[in-house]
């Protein structure tokens, strides 16, 4: 397994391969933001979208590619385009396939995004989950420091409201305390 980083060009390109790992990940119940059933096109037709933010540096994507070449799973900066906020960025779409699962994939892209995020000067990082999905127990396992919780944020995959915590990790903490 690799990850890389992809541009625009490459995002665009293989926009079909991330819209498979976006309508799994959907059809297994995670909240990233559809609903289910989520097909193919509007998928592929979304990470086509985001080819446009990856090329003008408002998102960087990285993807891990099995030695098959398949796409087992993604994880995206979102980078603030307000001067204030230069110094931080969200993380997005930590998506990994169910047929990748309980392989460390979520842990190896997560530690990615950050060591990438602190080697461009990123001091903080910040994240929304829905509540009590697994994904809170790798972002506590990481060091992020849950922030609090917004109820009835989102709907789910299956339409039901739900909360979401939120969570925050400082990348400067030597600086901050040294």
């Amino acid at each position: 397994m690799r990850v890389e980083r992809w541009d625009g060009g490459q995002v665009r390109e293989r926009a079909g391969e991330l819209a498979e790992l976006l309508a799994d990940t959907v059809s297994d119940g995670a909240s990233v933001g559809f609903l289910a059933p989520l097909g193919h096109a509007e998928a592929a037709a979304w990470w086509r979208e985001r080819a446009a933010a990856a090329a003008a540096g408002q998102l960087a994507v990285w993807a891990a590619v099995a030695d098959t070449g398949r796409v087992a799973g993604t994880v995206s900066l979102a980078h603030p385009d307000k001067p204030n906020s230069r110094h931080r960025a969200e993380l997005v779409k930590l998506m990994v396939h169910r047929s990748a699962r309980g392989r460390g994939l979520g842990r190896l892209l997560l530690a990615t995004a950050e060591e990438a995020a602190a080697a461009t000067g990123i001091t903080l990082l910040h994240l929304d989950t829905e509540t009590d999905s697994p994904a809170e127990h790798l972002y506590r396992s990481a060091g992020w420091t849950r922030a609090g919780v917004i109820p009835d944020y989102a709907l789910s995959p299956a339409g039901e409201l739900r909360p979401t915590t939120l969570y925050f990790k400082r990348l400067d903490f030597q600086r901050l305390t040294g």
